[in-house]
Order: structure tokens, then sequence, then C-alpha cells
């Protein structure tokens, strides 16, 4: 059995207002034993989308290697909106060793509350998948049962919006299109996507979240 930890502390000021939330990165981040292109940072797979989807939402010019720059890069960038990582997994059990969510057994969770006490300006959680089993949404809504607390929809449109009160704050949260290659599939059988494909046959998965985390990010 593979203990696949979080090799990352949560990245997050003072001044973040929105706080991406995910799971874990590929077992490889957290042995060291990275591909060519991979940043040693949140979401560096070389093989993810997030960051990719940044660069040509900001036009940020990002290096995608495996350097010390790549990472001040993207760091620079999260400090500069706004935004903070805190992915909700921070150690789970394999029998593959894979980046799966479905495959993380015996999961223990980050207290992603605690941070949002600590941290006040935090208003919006964006989550990088949905509700599917050990998605990041579905651990949160664990996370919250433990306090007492529940997700209210504000918007059953995907990405599904909702939000919870907490500290005497509310906070919104995103479900966003997964970053991945393997949540192509259901992107591609979305009806606003293929409402859109079929007008322009160029439009791609990537284009569609683009389209889609444009707007919260």
């Amino acid at each position: 059995m593979f203990k696949h930890r979080h090799p990352y502390a949560p990245f997050i000021s003072k001044l973040t207002t929105k706080l991406i939330v995910g799971t874990l990165p590929p077992p490889r981040f957290s042995i060291g034993d990275l591909k060519i292109g991979d940043v040693d940072f949140c979401y560096g797979s070389i093989d993810g989308q997030l960051w990719p989807i940044l660069n040509t939402i900001f036009d940020l010019n990002l290096k995608f290697e495996t350097t010390e720059e790549a990472i001040t890069q993207r760091k620079n960038f999260l400090k500069s909106r706004g935004i903070g990582v805190c992915d909700i997994v921070e150690c789970a059990e394999r029998e593959k060793i894979d980046a799966s969510d479905l495959g993380m057994k015996n999961v223990e969770l980050r207290d992603l509350l605690m941070y949002l006490k600590m941290y006040p300006k935090v208003d919006t959680l964006l989550f990088t998948g949905g509700n599917s089993k050990n998605g990041p949404e579905y651990f949160f809504r664990k996370h919250l049962k433990t306090y007492g607390l529940s997700l209210k929809v504000q918007s059953n449109e995907v990405p599904r919006e909702y939000s919870f009160e907490y500290e005497e704050r509310v906070i919104k949260t995103v479900s966003l299109t997964a970053p991945s290659g393997a949540a192509n599939r259901a992107v591609g059988s979305m009806p606003l996507y293929k409402q859109m494909k079929h007008t322009n046959p160029k439009f791609n998965t990537f284009d569609f979240r683009v389209m889609q985390y444009r707007e919260f990010f």
C-alpha cells in the first residue's frame, strides 16, 4: 500500500481572497520523481491544465520546466491576484500508484475551515472538480458536516455555485470542470460545449475551460 502524502503546504497570504481547492497532485510529486516539464509546485504537472489555462487567460508567459524561476512566476502571480491554494487532502493510501481520485483510500482531510478562520479575507473557494466521489467538493461537503454546516445552492448551472456561512461571513464555492484530461469526456457531453463546437468546429475542451475559468479568476 502506497502512502500518498501531499508534498506542498497550503499557499495562502493575509491578502488571499480566493482559494483553489483540489485533492492531491500525482504521486511522483510526493516522491520527487518529476517528469521533464513538471514544475515543483501546486498543480505543476506537465499533464495538467490549470496553469496552461491561467497562462492563456492572463497572458503570463509562464515557463513549464523544473526550475525555481517557474515556481517563482507562479507564486508571484497568485500573490498579485489574491489567490491561494489549499488542497483538501492531506494524505491517502493507494493500492495502485496513480493520480486517480477514486483510487484514494483511508483519506485524511486538511482542516480547511481552520484556514478560513486564519485568513478572514477569503470569500471564494474554487474547487477543481465537482461532487463525484473523492472529488474536492465531495470531500469538502464531508468536512462541513463535521462542523454542522452544509452548502446552499446558488446556481445549478455548470459550474455549480454554492455558499455557506462561517465566522460571520458568507463564503462562495464554485465547482469548476476539472483541469485534467480525464474530464474531457464529461466536457464533450455538455450541451453548451456541443453547441459551441457546432458553431466553431475548432473549439475544443481546453478552450471551454478557458472560457469557464475566466469568469471566476
